[in-house]
């Protein structure tokens, strides 16, 4: 019996790690193991692995090497990026200014700061995901000590005006952080040219692995450090660095920023066919994000009378891995808060679905799919009382 076809589209979760990637990592997990602090030769071997990797990210973001910190991830940068900035400068204020559909690793550490006595402004957004400059500069106050606003979402892709949001965060002096954690090889950035003074990412959105990321610091910055021990990372950053892990968080940025241009017409003339037939072949289908600022390889759609949960249970079954703009999965009874914030209804919103494709899908992954999910949800359509009394049946082409 020949294994089921799996058809990998949510790369917005996590992605493989390349071969080549893994193959920079193998050499420090055995030969070149020794301890980046100490002194001798295979200790110093470590070390300039790191420093090299330390370049490769930088270049990458447009920074210098020396802004670079390595982390867990992207949710220990975000943390750093914003407990660090606040409790560093809380004698100047305590408003902090972030948006509405933020990843939960900004969203949380924003409500425990509230906890902590700080003030936090979480700024709307259009129906496509979009915060207003404007309206963040009617947000700044005399007590505003950061801004963090995300370079693009996770679930909808929309990519947010971040140099112009920067812009204004420089001109009012304060700090502005994005958590670019799903930009890295979509879209170019230059933390310099963008008036970026704090980003995060993570290895394993780009094919690297996971457990390591980095956060960019420009120089001069005021922050507090949020893992104390030994003098690590400039002494900023305590704990025995994973070597393997940011050798290969280096060479996956590499390969990730090298040829953006060719990457984003390849993903997106996909995600377009996917989205084509989707709304050719479903009826009651939306699209979720902005239609063209957003991430090329995102696509964001709820289909309505039914429950996304369903969904992704069913296309699993056919070998289909996505995910949904639901928090079921989660175990809570809520939509994505992201939906909600765009406007979309509760009913509505819970019948969503992400599909994210990567490097190796395929014109024949797609077409799978487009064959495949109509009747998927032609099939929980015909078990929902929400659309049978609708009166909308039998609109299906499957």
């Amino acid at each position: 019996m020949s294994e089921k076809r799996i058809i990998y589209l949510d790369h917005a979760a996590t992605t493989p790690v390349k071969p080549s990637v893994a193959d920079a990592m193998w050499p420090y997990m055995n030969d070149h193991f020794g301890n980046p602090s100490s002194i001798y030769r295979i200790a110093r071997e470590s070390k300039n692995a790191i420093e090299t990797a330390r370049a490769q990210v930088a270049k990458a973001v447009g920074a210098e090497p020396g802004e670079i910190y390595f982390t867990s991830g992207g949710s220990e940068s975000d943390n750093w990026a914003i407990k660090g900035i606040a409790f560093a400068n809380r004698k100047k204020g305590n408003h902090i200014i972030t948006s509405a559909i933020e990843h939960h690793a900004v969203l949380h550490t924003c409500q425990y700061l509230e906890k902590e006595g700080f003030s936090v402004t979480y700024l709307p957004v259009d129906r496509s995901g979009l915060v207003s400059p404007p309206d963040l500069e009617k947000a700044i106050t005399d007590k505003t000590i950061l801004i963090s606003v995300m370079y693009a979402n996770n679930e909808i892709g929309t990519i947010e005006p971040v140099a112009e949001l920067g812009a204004i965060a420089r001109k009012h002096k304060i700090p502005f952080h994005t958590d670019a954690v799903q930009a890295i090889g979509n879209v170019p950035i230059d933390v310099k040219g963008q008036n970026i003074d704090l980003l995060s990412l993570s290895a394993h959105k780009f094919y690297g692995p996971k457990g390591i990321g980095a956060l960019y610091i420009r120089k001069g910055m005021k922050i507090d450090n949020l893992i104390h021990g030994g003098g690590q990372e400039n002494r900023r950053r305590a704990g025995t660095e994973n070597i393997a892990a940011i050798v290969g968080l280096g060479k996956a940025i590499e390969l990730a920023t090298a040829d953006i241009g060719w990457h984003n017409s390849h993903i997106r003339a996909l995600r377009d066919r996917l989205l084509t037939g989707i709304l050719e072949k479903i009826p009651y289908a939306r699209l979720n994000g902005h239609p063209e600022k957003r991430l090329p390889g995102n696509l964001n759609v709820s289909f309505e009378f039914i429950e996304g949960e369903s969904m992704l249970l069913w296309l699993d079954d056919e070998g289909i891995c996505a995910s949904t703009g639901s928090a079921c999965t989660s175990g809570s009874l809520e939509p994505s808060h992201v939906l909600l914030a765009i406007g979309l209804p509760h009913e509505i919103a819970h019948g969503s679905l992400r599909l994210t494709l990567g490097d190796a899908n395929t014109e024949a992954d797609v077409d799978f799919v487009l064959e495949v999910l109509p009747k998927v949800v032609q099939k929980l359509r015909d078990m929902s009382p929400l659309y049978r009394k609708s009166g909308k049946e039998g609109g299906c082409n499957v």
